[in-house]
């Protein structure tokens, strides 16, 4: 019941955010959210560290770009084009790299996203190093105008918020259950009859096709793609938001995606703000240090919140219920332990 309090909560939270923050940087957090939440399903739920999830992001941006644009197909098919064009990558993907493990695994997975990179780079409908410009939004079910930021705020909100209701109903599914055996014990999931190789390349596909449904609806918000979201560095940044908000945690990803996205696009504005009101120009270089600041929120997750920041609160929380639940049973253990002793005694 606290968990659907909590939900109502962040919905009511997304639905008035728009009125006193700017749309179209609200729709990127939600787009970063949905993709972090679509890589924890994967890490923080199955085992898999993939350094590959900005093929899927990427590519299925570029093709619903390619498709709203050049093709000139409604709203909603570019981003079912640009969704299944992350899952048919998800599936050569795992396909080739699912029955490797550990280090061997991620590494396939970077470099088949890097192939997937040059590709983008070389091919004359991506627009190569200038990207792909001009994407038009469109409208919704032909009638809806989404020019209007505030409209399509409200549809993108919609798109995350069903993305990450799918994701909440695998986990707790038994598909999902059996993805935790696998990443708990895996030679105990084969022995129980499990055939791990196809649950592991099933959450691989699913969670690229919705790294790609994320991918696809920011290249509508923002209306462009560039070769920044097919880059190695763009893996290594979903990985930096789902461990600073808590790697295995439902809504940390969500956390994670607000802090660091708010850090790149709000960091060279404190700059100046700083540099204004003390009057030291140094404080404009600020905003050219995100990287840096970044690195070191990195560092200290690592060092002192090692499970997150959503992480570290449910852990607070659950050592400060631990004593009252541990109370009654100690009270009893007493209690026999006493009687006991009299009937000795006696």
């Amino acid at each position: 019941m606290d968990k659907r309090v909590g939900y109502a909560i962040a919905v009511a939270a997304a639905v008035a955010a728009p009125f006193f923050l700017y749309p179209v940087f609200l729709m990127k957090v939600l787009c970063f959210a949905l993709f972090a939440c679509a890589f924890n399903l994967l890490i923080g739920f199955t085992g898999l560290l993939s350094f590959g999830h900005a093929a899927f992001f990427g590519g299925a941006g570029y093709v619903a770009g390619h498709a709203l644009k050049v093709w000139g197909v409604p709203f909603e098919l570019g981003l079912l084009a640009g969704t299944a064009a992350a899952a048919a990558i998800g599936l050569v993907m795992g396909a080739l790299a699912i029955r490797r493990q550990g280090i061997y695994f991620t590494m396939i997975t970077l470099a088949l996203a890097q192939m997937l990179y040059f590709v983008c780079l070389q091919l004359p409908a991506t627009g190569g190093e200038d990207g792909l410009q001009g994407v038009p939004r469109g409208k919704l079910l032909g009638i809806i105008d989404l020019g209007h930021d505030l409209t399509l705020y409200y549809v993108v909100l919609a798109i995350a918020a069903a993305g990450f209701a799918l994701i909440v109903r695998t986990v707790h599914s038994p598909f999902g259950q059996v993805l935790k055996a696998v990443k708990e014990n895996e030679p105990r999931a084969v022995s129980l009859g499990y055939d791990v190789d196809r649950f592991k390349l099933l959450a691989f596909v699913l969670s690229a096709a919705l790294a790609g449904l994320a991918g696809a609806t920011k290249t509508v918000v923002l209306g462009f793609e560039t070769l920044t979201d097919v880059h190695w560095s763009m893996s290594g940044l979903v990985v930096l938001m789902t461990l600073v908000g808590g790697l295995g945690t439902l809504t940390g990803p969500i956390v994670g995606a607000i802090v660091i996205i708010a850090l790149e696009n709000k960091l060279g504005d404190l700059g100046n703000w700083l540099a204004v009101t003390t009057n030291v120009e140094w404080f404009r270089t600020i905003g050219e240090s995100v990287t840096i600041v970044t690195g070191a929120i990195f560092i200290v997750c690592v060092l002192a919140f090692r499970r997150g920041i959503v992480g570290e609160i449910g852990a607070l929380f659950a050592s400060a219920r631990k004593p009252k639940e541990t109370k009654p049973a100690a009270s009893a253990l007493h209690s026999t332990h006493s009687a006991t002793a009299q009937t000795t005694e006696g």
